[in-house]
């Protein structure tokens, strides 16, 4: 499993091997190991579509154990002030053993309250069907809807982002303040809760160099 970010979409223009900045969206992407075959049907798709809706976008993806692990790397992401958007992927299933809808309820409301308390929007594609059977035709028939739910969270987290920018914490179109704000949370130990506030600082900082 691969603990660290990688970039997956697009590739920007590099100098002397860095990459550039493009100050277009960024987003990260965690999935659950635990039936990779058919979550990354939706990692793929999600990245695709994304990348057709914001060319210029950033997507980076981390890998977790299982669906368990999500709610907390997504809340450590968030707090970074790294990513305008999380999206988190997993497959929760029926093992004939234990009950799967505790798991699944759990990482939901995870997700719920890391997107109150921090402010970033958190988009899942944590799916439980019902009903899940290792055979060929299940697993077509998952293989496919988690390529059309992966392709509908791009599409709601881009129809997000396209309303969120402008209105973000009131200071899009001051980028003198938003550094100054920001800085002066960080220096006050509360940068962790305005993770939106350090987006648009490091965006707004770049567009004042």
């Amino acid at each position: 499993m691969n603990q660290s970010p990688i970039s997956l979409l697009p590739q920007l223009a590099c100098r002397d091997g860095a990459v550039l900045s493009d100050q277009g969206p960024r987003v990260a992407m965690v999935a659950a190991a635990w039936h990779a075959d058919i979550v990354q049907r939706a990692t793929t798709a999600f990245a695709q579509r994304f990348a057709q809706l914001q060319p210029l976008s950033q997507i980076q993806s981390m890998e977790v154990p299982g669906v368990f692990e999500i709610p907390l790397q997504a809340k450590l992401l968030a707090q970074s002030g790294e990513y305008d958007a999380i999206v988190a992927f997993g497959f929760v299933v029926d093992g004939g053993i234990y009950r799967h809808d505790f798991v699944s309820a759990a990482v939901i409301d995870g997700l719920m309250r890391v997107q109150l308390d921090t402010s970033v929007p958190i988009f899942s594609v944590v799916l439980t069907p019902h009903h899940f059977h290792a055979n060929e035709a299940h697993q077509q028939f998952f293989e496919a809807h988690f390529i059309q739910k992966g392709e509908e969270a791009a599409n709601a987290c881009g129809s997000i982002l396209q309303t969120w920018e402008p209105a973000a914490v009131g200071l899009a179109s001051k980028p003198q303040v938003a550094v100054a704000s920001a800085q002066n949370t960080a220096a006050e130990g509360h940068a962790s809760t305005d993770a939106p506030l350090a987006v648009w600082a490091r965006r707004s900082q770049h567009a004042v160099e």
